[in-house]
């Protein structure tokens, strides 16, 4: 596992603070211990020092992993989250959008939430800001890009979209033979 390269760092850094802004410090100095970010086969990985220490007494082409991964750099460099990284980035989010639950299956099949299964958006929230979709119960659903302003989202029609699907925890069942056939 590497380190993350001058160019990867500014992608990543940049794709996570447009989730969770300045709060990006608290993953890295939390009251554990220190954490890093690391890189292998295009993956990013978040662990701590003491175990990535402990990582280095194996040699690269037999690890695996180390850590959880929170995404992957595609093809053209950019940087995608995948689901793992929910439970990290869900409590340090700036902005929230919560679903309605008629809506909630529908994110999770993979669509884009419309105005009529919007419940909740946090005020001020910019267009095109990266956003952690909540349940009205404030169950962590996945990812999105906010497709509309707050103050656009109160007078927009029912059928337009507020918020771009990015990534959801129903990707465990549709994805489950790929996510499998990587790990083995």
């Amino acid at each position: 596992m590497k380190r993350l390269s001058d160019e990867r760092a500014k992608i990543f850094f940049e794709k996570l603070t447009k989730y969770i802004g300045t709060n990006a410090k608290q993953l890295i100095d939390r009251p554990d211990g220190t954490y890093c970010f690391r890189e292998n086969k295009n993956k990013v990985y978040y662990a701590s020092e003491k175990l990535i220490k402990l990582a280095e007494n194996i040699k690269p082409k037999d690890l695996v992993c180390v850590g959880t991964c929170l995404g992957k750099f595609s093809k053209t460099n950019k940087f995608k989250f995948s689901i793992t990284a929910l439970n990290y980035l869900a409590p340090y989010a700036q902005y929230k959008i919560w679903v309605k639950s008629s809506c909630e299956q529908q994110f999770l099949y993979g669509n884009h939430i419309s105005k009529s299964g919007l419940g909740r958006i946090t005020e001020n929230t910019p267009k095109y800001q990266g956003a952690v979709v909540y349940s009205m119960s404030d169950v962590p659903l996945g990812f999105g890009v906010v497709a509309r302003s707050t103050s656009d989202c109160k007078m927009a029609d029912p059928l337009a979209t507020v918020c771009f699907h990015q990534s959801d925890i129903g990707e465990y069942l549709r994805s489950e033979d790929t996510l499998f056939s990587t790990i083995m």
